[in-house]
């Protein structure tokens, strides 16, 4: 079969009926295995290879490596190490973490898996839920395309990375979907990140994390853009939904166009639904603002919407993770200037509301944390090297390290 129609047949067919995908970057390729070498550049015609830049390796840059491929939720395999000492750090998509920082010696190998969900806006009809698409943001098509596409992109990091066999299956495995703003979103440049991004790197791969997230979003506007639709079209009995809103619906107080009441009421309806088809609502209250007073007090701005998704929790009984409270917590134990080391500076500017690298990733962990103590099932899948967490004792922003991402950005997430 003429390449262009190997690659249109396998994205015809869905994710359950694809064929394990294996692929070489060092030296000659075994049976079954697909050669590539650092100037393979993706085509459609040939279905993978390098993203537009700098070829692998190269000058110690970052490499982009995509496969075309229908939605679903897909096992990558990795085989790491070289000759020489390696420090590979993988991340797939919009920069969700799945390998941070793997370290192996001067002759050894090793295989690491994760999960990687991939997704299209198309809206596949379902019971309760209509075929359409959901309504993209002119930056979802531009600078974030790459979490829309049919192609796996893993991001090929580290100070020395070696990633010398890839296998990609796919696999019918229980997902976590995330709904929220901007602080749950992946972020497409640094400095920005968001703890949806981070949260992969925290589960065993036995379980797909689906971030549907996006920057400024309201849960009017998920049920608007039918962002919530999108989950339920592909949503099967016992997945996670994990809800966090609230940053910028208390927007619409100012804009007289809802209140706590109407958040209250529009966060029951996406529960309701999750619970139609099956799934498991978990209401995440949003994490604070990073305010301290000339005291060094902190002042919380949140908390009628975090009573809200709580009030809500209790009477419809669903799980709840008290993010807001962790995070007030979080930010006390670190200081007032301790805790700026959450956050991103950009253009000069310290941003109190989103955090950088080493602010998500302790948010994912107490978003962890939360999924134990409600005793939400999915939390049997975290991994069991997290160690202890605890708002009240974070890792140390000085010991965090995560290779960063090409593409340093100047705008501001969506929202505030």
């Amino acid at each position: 079969m003429k390449p262009l129609l190997l690659a249109a047949a396998l994205l015809a067919a869905p994710a359950w009926a694809q064929p394990a995908l294996r692929f070489a970057f060092d030296g000659p390729p075994a049976a079954g295995e697909l050669a590539v070498q650092p100037d393979t550049a993706y085509s459609r015609e040939r279905g993978h290879g390098f993203e537009p830049g700098a070829p692998r390796n190269a000058a110690g840059q970052p490499a982009f490596f995509s496969v075309d491929l229908p939605e679903g939720n897909y096992r990558v395999t990795a085989t790491l190490g070289d000759r020489d000492a390696s420090d590979t750090t993988l991340k797939a998509e919009l920069r969700r973490l799945m390998l941070d920082g793997v370290r192996l010696p001067a002759g050894r190998s090793e295989t690491r898996s994760f999960i990687v969900n991939l997704r299209t806006a198309d809206i596949a009809a379902a019971p309760g839920v209509a075929a359409g698409r959901v309504t993209l943001k002119e930056r979802e098509i531009a600078s974030e395309a790459w979490a829309w596409d049919r192609r796996l992109t893993l991001e090929i990091n580290g100070s020395r990375p070696a990633l010398t066999h890839l296998l990609i299956e796919p696999v019918a495995l229980p997902t976590v979907y995330l709904l929220g703003d901007s602080t749950v979103a992946d972020q497409p440049g640094e400095p920005y990140a968001s703890w949806g991004q981070m949260l992969p790197l925290l589960f065993k791969p036995t379980v797909a994390v689906s971030n549907q997230a996006e920057s400024g979003e309201t849960l009017r506007d998920s049920l608007a853009r039918r962002r919530l639709d999108k989950i339920l079209s592909t949503l099967r009995p016992g997945d996670t939904v994990l809800l966090q809103f609230g940053h910028n619906d208390q927007k619409q107080q100012r804009d007289g166009s809802g209140d706590a009441a109407t958040y209250r009421a529009e966060l029951r309806t996406h529960a309701e639904r999750i619970l139609a088809r099956g799934g498991v609502p978990v209401v995440v209250s949003s994490m604070e603002r990073r305010r301290f007073d000339a005291q060094g007090r902190l002042q919380p701005s949140l908390g009628e919407y975090a009573d809200a998704a709580r009030a809500v929790a209790q009477q419809m009984r669903l799980a709840f993770i008290d993010l807001h409270a962790m995070s007030l917590r979080f930010y006390a134990a670190l200081g007032p200037e301790r805790s700026q080391q959450a956050h991103p500076v950009n253009g000069g500017r310290l941003d109190n509301t989103h955090h950088n690298g080493y602010g998500a990733l302790q948010l994912a962990r107490l978003v962890a944390l939360g999924l134990r103590d409600a005793r939400v099932p999915v939390a049997g899948a975290l991994r069991d090297d997290l160690g202890a967490i605890s708002p009240d004792q974070p890792q140390p922003p000085e010991q965090f390290h995560v290779a960063a991402s090409p593409g340093f950005t100047q705008q501001r997430p969506l929202g505030d």
